[in-house]
């Protein structure tokens, strides 16, 4: 267990605590942790290999034609 100091709005309070109270609670840690990380983490960021990996690719031709376009004499 570590301690945290916090300031929020006297309105909040109650709710920083019971927030607090049910990540202490073996019982409901692991669901309030879901649902915090669900709202409040940040999105986890994907590398380019992944952004590849799953965009469609139907009807996307990959081969590269041999054709080297018309002679030039230099």
């Amino acid at each position: 267990m570590q301690r945290v100091e916090v300031q929020v709005r006297g309105e909040d309070a109650f709710l920083v605590r019971a927030v607090a109270a049910a990540l202490a609670d073996p019982e409901h840690a692991a669901e309030a942790r879901a649902l915090l990380r669900g709202r409040f983490a940040p999105a986890p960021t994907r590398s380019l290999k992944d952004l590849l990996a799953s965009a469609p690719l139907d009807g996307i031709e990959l081969e590269r034609s041999r054709d080297t376009g018309r002679t030039v004499d230099l």
